[in-house]
């Protein structure tokens, strides 16, 4: 296969074909990211893409495929349907494919662009959202602010395409905590999406962030405090769907898995315990977290 630099991939993706179709991202301005510095962002070449098909033609059990890339959706939709009936024409066990889309690739795509993609083998794209306060948002440079989120995500539900979100616990510093927290639970909220999750933030060395935790620009909150933002985010979730709820991301300190708005109570109460017991056994050892 033709991968080229570090690939990414959701934890719900670990047993996708993955097939890389884009390099590094085309937005490469957010402050807590250094991944899509490492390389110029392009779009590869379909006949390379084509062949790593072909490659993956001969190997079964695939039911998922995963199109990689920091903003896949971000390829002209001409092309992703192109990528998407080859993929399905070279393994016809594949039932669903997903991609990362930012806000900006979602809302390059129409309505009815969005609906091709899915009656190809889309099934599911995964949004970026790290946190629900303007503010924030504004501050770490990801380039798309709250009510612009919100038209992408209710963009791609109309589309019949599944919605997966996530976000950044500590991201807001411990300055603005629990504004983080509240303000980024309405707003999954008021999206809905399919599935959300929290990741925890890791400082990444020679990010902007970084460089303002060395200058005491910025403060990351103690575990318990993340904890916390991860208790409230959930008491503000309130959906209109269901949603599947998760932490099981390597950066979390503590993994949860929970269906809303049924298991809301029980989730928060247990995180109330943990916090309440300051008991750092039950939490992921740092030697075990990463990115």
């Amino acid at each position: 296969m033709n991968y080229v630099g570090i690939v990414i991939r959701p934890p719900s993706e670990a047993y996708s074909l993955i097939i890389q179709v884009s390099v590094g991202c085309s937005h490469s301005r957010c402050t807590f990211c250094s991944s899509p510095k490492e390389k110029m962002f392009y779009i590869k070449d379909i006949d390379i893409i084509k062949r790593d098909i072909d490659e993956a033609s001969y190997y079964t059990g695939y039911n998922r495929a995963f199109l990689a890339g920091q903003d896949a959706l971000i390829v002209p939709t001409g092309m992703l349907l192109d990528i998407l009936r080859y993929l399905k024409e070279k393994n016809p066990s594949i039932h669903r494919v997903g991609l990362y889309g930012n806000t900006k690739a979602i809302l390059k795509k129409s309505i009815n662009e969005l609906k091709e993609l899915k009656d190809a083998g889309l099934g599911i794209i995964y949004q970026g959202i790290e946190s629900g306060n303007m503010n924030i948002l504004r501050k770490i440079k990801k380039g798309a602010l709250p009510h612009q989120q919100l038209e992408a995500a209710e963009r791609v539900k109309s589309a019949g395409i599944l919605l997966s979100q996530t976000v950044l616990l500590g991201i807001g510093g411990k300055k603005n905590s629990i504004e983080h927290a509240v303000d980024t639970g309405k707003h999954l909220g008021r999206m809905s999406p399919d599935y959300a999750s929290a990741l925890t933030l890791m400082v990444i060395p020679t990010t902007e962030l970084e460089i303002d935790l060395r200058e005491s620009k910025f403060e990351l909150p103690d575990k318990f405090e993340l904890l916390n933002e991860l208790k409230v985010i959930i008491e503000n979730m309130d959906v209109t769907n269901r949603c599947l709820f998760t932490s099981n991301h390597a950066s979390n300190y503590l993994p949860i898995r929970a269906t809303l708005p049924d298991d809301k109570d029980e989730i928060v109460n247990t995180i109330s315990l943990v916090i309440g017991s300051r008991d750092e056994s039950v939490l992921k050892p740092e030697h075990m977290r990463g990115l």
